[in-house]
C-alpha cells in the first residue's frame, strides 16, 4: 500500500469517527425524527453527501450509533480488574461499574431510550449486537459460576436474569431521572442519592444470587 493510500484511509476513517461522534450528538440531543442529516453534518464539520457515502442512509447511521454505544460499554467494561474467586465483593464491583457508566455516559440511556420508542426496529438491523450483547452477559459467567463453586450463589441463577437485574436497576433510575425528581420532589441527581441507590442496588443484586438460608431448620 502506498504512502497516499495510507493517508487517504486514514483521512477516512476520521471523517467516518467524526461523522458518528456527531450523530450521537445530535440524535442525543434532538431524537431520531429531529436528528436531521443536515444538523449532523453540521456538528461533524462535514456535508450530507459524506454521510450518505459512509453509512448509506439515516437510518444506517443510527444503526450504527447503536452498536457503536454498545461497543464502547463494553471496552469499558473489558479494561476492569475482576477477580472470580471474591465473587461477591467482584459482582458489586460490576454494578458499580454499569451504574457509573450510565451517569457519566447519558448518552448511552439517551440513544436507548430513543430506539426502545421506536420498538427496536433499527437493533433488529443490526448484525453484531447480539454479539456485543453476548460479550457483556458473558463478563458475569465466571463470577456466578464461582460463587456457585463456593456454595455462596444459587445453583438455579441465570446469568441472562442478573444482568436484566443490574441493567433495569441501573437504567431506570437514569432514563426517568427528572421526572423521578418532580415526582418524589427530591433531587434524585444529587449525589448523595446516587451513592445511597448504588448501595442499595448493589446489596440488592447480591441478595438476589445469594444461597438462602434454610427456613426450615
Amino acid at each position: 500500500m502506498s504512502k497516499n493510500t495510507g493517508v487517504r484511509a486514514q483521512q477516512a476513517e476520521e471523517t467516518r469517527a467524526r461523522i458518528l461522534k456527531a450523530a450521537i450528538t445530535v440524535f442525543t440531543r434532538d431524537g431520531y425524527s429531529g436528528g436531521r442529516i443536515e444538523k449532523i453534518s453540521a456538528e461533524a464539520e462535514s456535508n450530507d453527501r459524506m454521510i450518505y457515502y459512509y453509512f448509506g442512509s439515516k437510518e444506517k447511521l443510527f444503526v450504527k450509533v447503536l452498536e457503536h454505544t454498545y461497543e464502547r460499554f463494553n471496552q469499558a467494561e473489558i479494561t476492569l480488574e475482576l477477580d472470580p474467586s471474591t465473587p461477591v465483593a467482584t459482582l458489586r464491583q460490576v454494578v458499580a461499574f454499569v451504574w457509573d457508566y450510565y451517569v457519566q455516559h447519558p448518552e448511552f440511556v439517551a440513544i436507548l431510550s430513543i430506539e426502545n420508542l421506536h420498538k427496536g426496529k433499527h437493533a433488529k438491523q443490526s448484525s453484531e449486537l447480539r454479539r456485543l450483547s453476548g460479550e457483556a452477559v458473558g463478563v458475569l459467567r465466571p463470577i456466578i459460576e464461582s460463587g456457585q463453586e463456593q456454595g455462596l450463589f444459587r445453583d438455579d441463577v441465570d446469568l441472562k436474569h442478573v444482568y436484566l437485574m443490574i441493567a433495569s436497576l441501573c437504567y431506570f433510575y437514569n432514563s426517568n431521572l427528572h421526572t423521578l425528581t418532580s415526582f418524589l420532589g427530591q433531587d434524585m441527581g444529587g449525589q448523595g442519592q446516587r451513592q445511597d441507590w448504588l448501595a442499595f442496588i448493589q446489596d440488592l443484586v447480591v441478595r438476589g444470587v445469594m444461597v438462602l438460608p434454610d427456613s426450615s431448620v
